[in-house]
């Protein structure tokens, strides 16, 4: 069973203020937060790194009343070689990109051992069968609905079949998809089987960010629901 869990993206916050934002969002209604870590190597762009990590989860507890789970979204080369550093950092899960290492199993086994969550995530032009061995040993799948590097791309709609085809098999697991989402395109990555929706403009510049964050959750259980996996 699986249950609704939108993961702001803080790549869309104002960094001036990151804190604060944090927030802003975890009291809109977000238990996640998703942070985009980027090399300029994996992908064509630069963002932030563990001190910011560091900073931030002492400003954002892991338990209480304004807690929130650092979901690590890893877009770096050798991501093996961060492991040890964002476990340090205070990250719950370490998301890796499947293109980006040699031995995905080993990598799983590394993160666990450090006590976080161990995902792997794929690109757009990745097809979703090099998940199907590496999934029971994940708690989480990634497809990735743009092309990683950049936020506020436009939604790819046809990266849905991959969900379905996820969640068909592997019923129970947490299936995210990152890239494009708001209210426009949450039906159909919840009709898909989309249960974690990673969201940064959508949630972080809006007037009203409860009201987004609970109309995506809403649509997420709704499609849940009528598949029989929604977690109570």
């Amino acid at each position: 069973m699986v249950r609704p869990i939108i993961a702001p993206s803080i790549l869309a916050s104002d960094f001036a203020n990151l804190g604060c934002e944090c927030h802003k969002v975890i009291d809109s209604g977000a238990e996640w937060l998703h942070i985009d870590v980027m090399d300029g190597h994996f992908v064509p762009n630069i963002t932030l790194g563990q001190p910011i990590v560091t900073s931030l989860r002492r400003s954002v507890p892991r338990s209480g009343a304004h807690s929130a789970f650092f979901d690590c979204h890893m877009m770096v080369e050798s991501p093996e070689k961060w492991v040890e550093d964002f476990a340090k950092c205070g990250a719950d899960q370490f998301t890796f990109h499947y293109e980006s290492t040699k031995n995905p199993l080993e990598l799983v086994k590394l993160i666990k051992s450090h006590g976080m969550k161990a995902a792997c995530a794929i690109k757009p032009g990745t097809p979703v069968d090099v998940l199907f061995e590496l999934a029971p040993h994940l708690d989480m799948a990634l497809v990735m609905t743009v092309e990683p590097g950049f936020g506020g791309q436009k939604f790819m709609a046809d990266m849905m079949p991959k969900v379905e085809t996820l969640r068909a098999k592997f019923p129970h697991m947490n299936i995210q998809v990152d890239g494009g989402l708001g209210k426009e395109t949450i039906p159909q990555a919840a009709k898909a089987g989309a249960n974690v929706i990673v969201a940064g403009t959508s949630v972080f510049t809006a007037a009203d960010p409860a009201e987004v964050i609970s109309f995506m959750k809403g649509e997420v259980a709704k499609e849940l629901t009528s598949k029989g996996l929604l977690d109570q």
